[in-house]
């Protein structure tokens, strides 16, 4: 059994091949920069290696992180809520956009779609610092003023009650990245006859298209969107970082990758840092493992 497979797959490779040769760059870059680093911070995490000497030191990382570790408590609670906040509603906002966007002239379609993929990759936070400027001049202070509802400036980017708000509203905004794409493309590959078949079985409204026919076909590719979300969600930590500061007042934006980031970067504990991201790989794990089970039973009815 195992050799027929074996054969089968060196068939599709050897039919495949020009397919497989346009991957090789890519998946040797993948290989060296993603999945080799990944695999040598496994021992990493069990060490006390400050990037010159290392000591193996066993679980005392992780019971030190657990135990002594106040902030990376609190890095936890604060990327829970990072994660439930802005990974469903991002979700949510990147399938409804490409069906809204999907349903435009094809000429706006490509004009939508560059509006809302553009802040995912532009890293542009100088507006936003405009915007919550804590002076009477930033533009939500001045509406406010002007409106009557607040007679001072609030320090949006410094104060400890708006911080992490603030921080989540900007991720929102950068949130539709590769997501938003494999949901466009899941849109314009659906087989239109699908629905005429569907029309003539008695399914009449739009709703009833998108539970039976708009999701399951789109199945592959809302999978992939939710893992995009899921990882984007418990790795932030870089709009902290250039919107309220490193380390944000009283670590109220300090999330999981922000905290590994301190002692791998700013402190070269690398050990402990690479403790850190074990751990966060775990929760991240449980979430994908989550979301595949769910969108799986679509992929199983599609095949």
């Amino acid at each position: 059994m195992k050799k027929n497979t074996k054969n089968s797959l060196y068939k599709q490779i050897r039919k495949n091949k020009e397919c497989y040769f346009m991957l090789l760059p890519f998946m040797l870059f993948f290989t060296v920069f993603t999945i080799i680093p990944v695999i040598i911070s496994v021992p990493i995490a069990f060490t006390d290696f400050n990037m010159v000497d290392a000591e193996f030191v066993g679980l005392s990382n992780f019971y030190n992180l657990f135990l002594s570790d106040k902030v990376f408590i609190d890095s936890i609670k604060t990327t829970l809520i990072f994660a439930l906040v802005t990974g469903p509603i991002s979700y949510i906002l990147c399938f409804l956009l490409a069906w809204m966007i999907n349903e435009l002239p094809s000429v706006l379609k490509t004009v939508f779609t560059i509006i809302f993929y553009a802040p995912s990759i532009a890293g542009v936070y100088t507006m936003w610092q405009l915007i919550f400027s804590g002076d009477a001049y930033g533009y939500l202070n001045s509406l406010l003023i002007n409106l009557g509802i607040i007679t001072s400036p609030v320090q949006w980017l410094t104060d400890s009650r708006y911080i992490l708000g603030v921080v989540i509203v900007v991720q929102l905004w950068i949130s539709l990245g590769a997501g938003f794409l494999a949901m466009r493309a899941g849109f314009q590959n659906i087989d239109k006859t699908q629905y005429e078949a569907a029309a003539i079985e008695g399914i009449s409204t739009r709703w009833q298209e998108l539970i039976y026919i708009t999701i399951p076909s789109m199945a592959p590719q809302l999978l992939f969107a939710a893992v995009m979300q899921i990882v984007s969600s418990f790795a932030a930590g870089t709009v902290a970082q250039n919107l309220v500061g490193f380390p944000s007042t009283d670590y109220k934006a300090h999330t999981v990758m922000t905290h590994a980031f301190d002692y791998g970067w700013v402190r070269y504990e690398v050990g402990y840092a690479s403790a850190i991201c074990m751990i966060l790989f775990v929760f991240m794990y449980i979430a994908n493992r989550f979301v595949s089970r769910f969108f799986g039973k679509y992929m199983d009815e599609e095949t």
